[in-house]
């Protein structure tokens, strides 16, 4: 079992919370890329997320510099980068205000957890790498027009749709 209740019940966010989250969303879009980022909220109520932490989207200049290597672009995945996501998890859980979810956009897909997306947060893995839970937007042609929050089920070794409560 789970220390960190959101990655098994959901979240509730509070509609602001969510707004910035859509607005990142179409700005990245606009730039052709996927939006990423962190949402923390209290440890004195697991369940409540109260604050965005927008990140960079590395994939691009990865693959600008080394395209052999990195051959997807932005509007095909993110790139965090490893060091600043680990460092924003400890200084939150130091603070108090753990990092609750993982957020990025799908341009023009859906909102679904990817192979890449279960890749990535379990690192190639049998299980997550960090205790999160993991917000997916859909922006197609500009638009916001889904969002979906995943959790890790150890019973099916995989992501699955979890509530999302959207807090006035």
């Amino acid at each position: 079992m789970s220390s960190h209740p959101w990655t098994v019940s959901g979240v509730v966010v509070e509609k602001g919370v969510l707004d910035r989250v859509f607005e990142e969303a179409r700005a990245a879009y606009a730039r052709d890329e996927e939006s990423c980022g962190l949402i923390l909220g209290p440890a004195s109520d697991a369940l409540r997320v109260d604050e965005v932490v927008p990140m960079e989207n590395r994939a691009n200049k990865l693959h600008a510099l080394d395209p052999e290597t990195y051959p997807r672009t932005g509007r095909m995945y993110f790139d965090i980068d490893p060091m600043k996501f680990a460092r924003a998890v400890r200084e939150g859980e130091a603070r108090g205000r753990p990092v609750k979810v993982l957020y990025h956009s799908h341009l023009d897909v859906g909102a679904y957890f990817s192979d890449t997306d279960a890749a990535a947060a379990t690192a190639g893995g049998d299980a997550p790498t960090y205790e999160l839970a993991y917000l997916v937007t859909s922006v197609r042609q500009g638009e916001v027009d889904d969002r979906k929050l995943f959790v890790w089920d150890p019973s099916r070794r995989g992501f699955v749709e979890a509530p999302l409560v959207v807090d006035a």
